[in-house]
């Protein structure tokens, strides 16, 4: 276990536990290729987002020094770690994605939201590249902005238009995706998949999220969302765990919302249904032999979150 992080509390969960630099240090890669010759590690399996790309560019050196790294091609990354060059991707390939626009500047901004139906119709927007829910807002006309500054929490995924049109226009901002709301029930899928062929796909509703963490949510068998899950990871030649958030449409599709290429931090609530997703992903990583049991799920299954205290 490490973290670059001296004091992150999985150093208190376990005995080995090493801190590595950052995922942007120049030494990031040989800090952990020389703790898996120290530590005698077999399989890496990545955690971070920033952490897939410099990884994954230096597949071969891990190889070379006979470990496992547990990771998607790097072209894969590049572009599931893109939203907006995600979508541009699957919608070439004949994939259905939610109604959108790439957008780099205020006037760009403008244009899409009236394309997109504002204000009769809400939509929300995101950085291109951001990890989580950093940047992301929804636009939604309808909202009582006296009652959600009274009686709301301060963290609110909704922001007025003309304030959102004020704080864009004073400094410059990145590529922005622009693209319609999905106001449906959201699905994250915990998949594993081996070299672009998917093994497994285990959706969960999210019945509700805190800061963009799952709480509490349901095990539920979509055959649906489960076939889109597969077309997804058969184009982009995924591979190891991989995390789909999908939303349905008014129109009750089921679409993409964006990819984490790597284990998701609801992973676990897996284990309470059954399944062992990082588990049976070292095992496929090792040629080790996975049966029928270890594959089932129990569906219907349902789970709820909460903090626990470390004491050191």
């Amino acid at each position: 276990m490490v973290d670059a992080n001296s004091n992150a509390v999985g150093r208190w969960l376990h005995a080995a536990f090493d801190v590595i630099p950052p995922a942007n240090d120049p030494g990031f890669v040989d800090a952990v290729i020389s703790l898996c010759k120290k530590r005698k590690i077999d399989v890496v399996l990545p955690l971070v987002t920033k952490e897939l790309i410099p990884l994954s560019q230096h597949k071969m050196d891990f190889e070379a020094a006979g470990i496992k790294l547990l990771i998607s091609p790097f072209e894969s990354i590049e572009i599931a770690n893109n939203k907006s060059r995600l979508y541009q991707f699957l919608e070439w390939r004949g994939i259905e994605v939610p109604a959108y626009r790439v957008i780099e500047n205020l006037d760009q901004f403008i244009t899409a939201a009236e394309e997109l139906g504002y204000p009769a119709r809400p939509f929300c927007f995101k950085p291109s590249v951001s990890n989580g829910s950093r940047g992301f807002r929804i636009v939604d006309a309808s909202i009582n902005e006296h009652e959600q500054l009274l009686l709301q929490k301060p963290y609110q995924l909704y922001f007025p238009y003309e304030h959102l049109l004020t704080v864009l226009s004073a400094k410059p901002f990145p590529e922005l995706l622009v693209m319609e709301y999905l106001p449906g029930e959201e699905y994250s899928v915990d998949c594993l998949a081996k070299n672009g062929e998917m093994v497994i796909a285990v959706p969960r509703v999210r019945k509700q999220m805190i800061n963009g963490i799952s709480v509490e949510g349901e095990f539920v068998e979509d055959q649906d969302i489960i076939h889109y899950c597969r077309q997804i990871i058969g184009q982009l030649k995924l591979h190891g765990n991989i995390g789909i958030q999908v939303k349905k449409s008014s129109e009750q599709k089921n679409l993409i919302l964006e990819i984490n290429p790597r284990v998701q931090g609801t992973i676990s609530a897996g284990l309470g249904a059954g399944i062992n997703l990082p588990g049976l992903a070292v095992k496929q990583e090792l040629g080790m032999p996975i049966t029928a049991d270890e594959l089932k799920v129990k569906w219907g299954t349902r789970f709820s979150r909460y903090w626990n205290e470390v004491f050191y």
